[in-house]
């Protein structure tokens, strides 16, 4: 398939294929944190966020060049810069600093506000109107979700959760403005040109910040930075933006509902952690209220 057509797929209607797209999307998205604590067992954070931005970019470099993309015209530069700076760079850098002093399950309380961010920010940008049980549903499903993660976190707010809260608000907006300029670039340009443009800052960056032993770098910690550079900032991205401009911002972000318990049962399967039967139960309520939300949008 050339880019072109995948650009004409990505500009038609909502259905189920958008729904699946973001579910993958969410899927891949779901073992980000699990792979970042993975990366960090080795390397410094901010290396770890210029390194996975650098990798995408320029995977993102080759694939526009293979499918001979035109350039995005100069009124999205902008836009594709906002992309960039919230989901190539502020997400990223945001997390691997917070989770240098919380864990990936504490990072999952905020995972849980991500759909409203996203849905906030589409309204801003989109001009999208969900209706008023739209937004109940979202805020019952932020709040199940939010309350399952946060059980046991009994310690005091500190610097990683503020930065937990400031990664969700730059990644609602990535999403939002990715999702929009979806439908005119396509889904997987959008977070290749994104990628791109960050490519100086990033490729200095992490040539300054690399250890000076990278023998010494244990080989978890390798595959965590390919999983986040390759699946996390690249390949979820052709999923997910398509699938926001295909079925709403606010519907398809929905979804992110289902990432942190996708996540746990991704720390069960590589970290061993073990899998509550409330866990079970807390998805079951927020997919309702995910699918009540998709009827209501």
């Amino acid at each position: 398939m050339t880019g072109r057509a995948v650009q004409r797929t990505a500009a038609q209607p909502g259905g189920a294929g958008a729904w699946i797209d973001g579910l993958i999307g969410v899927s891949i998205f779901s073992a980000s944190l699990v792979a970042t604590r993975l990366a960090l067992t080795g390397m410094d954070a901010l290396f770890l966020s210029a390194a996975r931005a650098a990798l995408a970019g320029l995977a993102g470099a080759m694939a526009l060049a293979a499918f001979r993309e035109k350039r995005p015209p100069g009124r999205d530069i902008p836009a594709l810069m906002i992309v960039a700076a919230g989901v190539v760079v502020g997400f990223p850098v945001l997390t691997a600093l917070a989770l240098r002093t919380v864990s990936a399950a504490h990072g999952t309380v905020f995972i849980g506000l991500l759909p409203l961010a996203t849905a906030l920010f589409g309204a801003l940008r989109s001009g999208e109107r969900p209706s008023p049980t739209f937004w109940l549903l979202s805020i019952c499903g932020a709040l199940i979700t939010v309350g399952f993660a946060a059980r046991g976190l009994g310690s005091a707010p500190g610097p990683g959760d503020a930065l937990m809260f400031a990664a969700v608000l730059v990644c609602g907006l990535g999403y939002a403005e990715g999702g929009v300029l979806a439908r005119r670039l396509g889904g997987w340009q959008v977070i290749a040109w994104a990628t791109v443009l960050s490519l100086p800052v990033s490729v200095l960056l992490a040539l300054m910040l690399s250890p000076n032993a990278f023998a010494s770098i244990p080989m978890q910690a390798w595959a965590g930075l390919a999983y986040v550079a390759l699946f996390s900032m690249l390949i979820g991205f052709v999923f997910w933006y398509r699938a926001l401009a295909r079925g709403g911002i606010a519907a398809i972000g929905q979804l992110q509902l289902l990432q942190p318990f996708l996540g746990l049962g991704v720390a069960a399967l590589v970290l061993g952690e073990r899998i509550e039967p409330a866990m079970i139960g807390a998805a079951a309520a927020v997919a309702l209220c995910v699918a009540l939300a998709r009827r209501f949008a």
